[in-house]
């Protein structure tokens, strides 16, 4: 299975399909409609059960109360009722074709729900996220992460069968839900902080680790106990701990079990997938794969423009939201176990999703022009990620690759001169972090001819390698140079040890670490660039004087030291996006008395236009983007403040 997993997961990366797809075509290799090389009397889905469990887990940990009442206009308007809608529909119409009413339901939630993973991967590495559309996105799969809970509640208790029956398992298990949720929830508001903060002291790194694991699952066996889903226990755990100063370390923690036991449960799935009968009826799983994403994007389409925004909006979300969601084959799963659903439909449903999720990252790529051909609105900008950075006035810019600490000081200096750059960064949460705040950002490897193409290097007056890793900077200055030959290149690096081979690779000049090294490179920037040698040495002396204020406070990436050890000893930058229904938007920024919360208003970002150190009389508005600084803990409180005045 490892083996399978391995070799097909690198093929589908480098066609660039979702790995979760990979995983499915893994299983149907091994599994007993296959090449039958999994052992049927191992019971796989044990272990994979725990990938569900984990899964749930980080969602709950990720669940932001706050995001969601920002968003409640949508989320309720548009999420709520897609869901409703889509799933009433898709269980009339499985009724009508012959299903029992429990797999009628069971069908409806699965085809109701989109894939939370796909979509805002794709949204991230394209900057969609900042566009409405994307925002509208991310309402209704809230909503849809939400719904997955009871969905998982719900599903055992048809397999019971009898509407009496049904209905009394039913208010029994709501009533044993809430007493096992207030458990929960007062273990996790006086037990856990104190259990965790113990924890901590000892600073040991593997007990972090075991007692996140113990609590995971003790939640998981609780709720089982009490006949409810293990994924529900988890998804409580992980939103008790989500407001904890440990969130970032567990999820850190938590992440490589949660990826491989998750990518265990997918080749299961795909061990059930009976090929045989997909390859029997073609017909009905394309009849079925066009009928039910046009469904969806019609509802989540028509909801949208009654909650007031535009058509091309509205229709782009669909667009994006169209396919089967990983969730839909969790409830496959489930299904199957109880017995709901019969073999056949289980199977024609998973070669539907597995389809529908294949063509996900081509329609989220195109949906905005597919959606202004639909509306018929004039077109705007329809660019894709690569063509991100180009614009009719970039010429003479800098290209930074690495957006990490080092590259972020040096964008901030190029900005107060008003000179233009493209940063290139690898760390999909950097990206998405600084897009979200304004920056132009590609997401990608600086190694790329294509990236280096798309942040328009041809006209670029330098290029500042800023990761400080020396192998990556050589392939890149090497890279750089059979490009464009003539370029000016800066290299950072961490010591003297490969100075001779990058100057070798064609660097011209090479700058050491630290802020201090930070100091000197962007010193060599602005003077290659053309800002006047004594303006510079001003501006150094004045951050030297001022102790390296604008130095603090800074994006974190996937890899940024997130333990609670360090937690407390850094600053970062963090975007609040405002909508219509957040606390702040109408108010003045001195009026929201921030700085009382210790944390520092770095910018504010309206219209694409970024103000650094706005007045504090200025007032908020929908859609302005309020750019902070201060400890973790610190800024996660301002956004809730900012979001919901409390």
């Amino acid at each position: 299975m490892l083996t399978s997993a391995v070799l097909i997961v690198w093929l589908f990366r480098r066609l660039h399909l979702p790995a979760i797809l990979a995983y499915l075509v893994a299983g149907v290799l091994v599994g007993e409609h296959g090449l039958g090389l999994a052992q049927e009397h191992v019971n796989y889905e044990h272990f994979a059960e725990l990938g569900i469990v984990f899964l749930l887990f980080t969602l709950g940990l990720e669940f932001s109360l706050p995001k969601l009442v920002a968003m409640r206009h949508l989320v309720v308007t548009v999420g709520s009722l897609q869901v409703t809608i889509s799933l009433v529909l898709f269980l009339v119409v499985a009724m009508f074709l012959g299903q029992s009413f429990a797999a009628s339901l069971t069908i409806g939630g699965i085809l109701a729900l989109s894939s939370t993973a796909i979509v805002i991967r794709q949204l991230s590495e394209s900057g969609g996220m900042k566009k409405k559309s994307g925002q509208l996105s991310v309402a209704v799969l809230l909503f849809q992460d939400v719904a997955v809970v009871p969905l998982l509640i719900v599903i055992p208790l048809l397999a019971q069968g009898g509407d009496s029956s049904f209905l009394l398992a039913l208010l029994f298990a709501l009533v044993k839900g809430v007493f096992v949720v207030s458990l929960l929830m007062l273990s996790g508001k006086w037990l856990l902080p104190r259990l965790f903060n113990l924890v901590a002291q000892v600073r040991t790194d593997e007990l972090f680790v075991l007692t996140t694991l113990l609590v995971t699952l003790v939640a998981s066996a609780l709720t089982q106990w009490f006949g409810l889903s293990m994924a529900l226990g988890a998804f409580l755990a992980g939103m008790m701990l989500g407001e904890s100063q440990y969130k970032h370390q567990l999820e850190a923690d938590i992440r490589p079990y949660r990826d491989i036991l998750l990518g265990l449960f997918f080749v299961t799935v795909g061990m059930k997938l009976d090929v045989n009968v997909v390859f029997s009826s073609p017909l009905t799983i394309i009849l079925l794969l066009v009928s039910f994403m046009a469904v969806k994007v019609v509802v989540v389409a028509m909801l949208a423009k009654r909650a007031g925004e535009s058509p091309k909006d509205a229709w782009a979300a669909g667009i994006m939201l169209a396919q089967m969601g990983e969730f839909g084959f969790v409830l496959i799963a489930l299904a199957s176990q109880v017995e709901i659903l019969p073999e056949t439909t289980a199977s024609i449903l998973l070669g539907t999703g597995v389809l529908s999720m294949a063509i996900t990252p081509y329609m989220v790529a195109h949906a905005r022009s597919w959606a202004l051909w639909v509306s018929r609105e004039k077109q705007i900008d329809t660019k894709p990620l690569e063509q991100l950075a180009k614009s009719t006035s970039l010429n003479e810019h800098v290209i930074i690759c690495g957006f990490g600490r080092i590259g972020q000081t040096v964008s901030r200096f190029l900005k107060q001169e008003s000179i233009d750059f493209v940063a290139i960064d690898i760390d999909p949460l950097r990206a998405t972090k600084a897009r979200d705040a304004g920056e132009n950002v590609l997401f990608g490897s600086s190694r790329q001819a294509e990236l280096l193409h798309a942040a328009q290097l041809s006209k670029a007056k330098l290029v500042v390698i800023a990761f400080g890793e020396d192998k990556q900077s050589i392939d890149v200055i090497q890279k750089v140079r059979s490009l464009a030959p003539d370029v000016p290149i800066l290299v950072r690096t961490r010591n003297d040890d490969q100075l001779d081979e990058l100057h070798a690779a064609g660097a011209n000049e090479v700058v050491p670490e630290s802020l201090e090294g930070s100091l000197m490179l962007v010193s060599q920037v602005l003077s290659l660039t053309g800002v006047p040698f004594s303006k510079i040495v001003r501006r150094v002396q004045k951050e030297r004087k001022n102790h390296y204020n604008h130095l603090h406070g800074f994006f974190q990436g996937e890899h940024t030291d997130m333990s609670p050890n360090a937690i407390d000893r850094i600053e970062f930058a963090h975007a609040i996006l405002l909508t219509t229904d957040s606390f702040a938007t109408g108010r003045s920024i001195s009026s929201l008395k921030l700085d009382e919360r210790r944390v520092i208003v770095v910018a504010l970002r309206r219209n694409d236009i970024e103000s650094e150190e706005p007045s504090p009389e200025t007032v908020l508005q929908p859609q302005d983007t309020l750019i902070v600084r201060g400890k973790p803990r610190r800024v996660e409180r301002a956004e809730r403040f900012v979001q919901e005045g409390h």
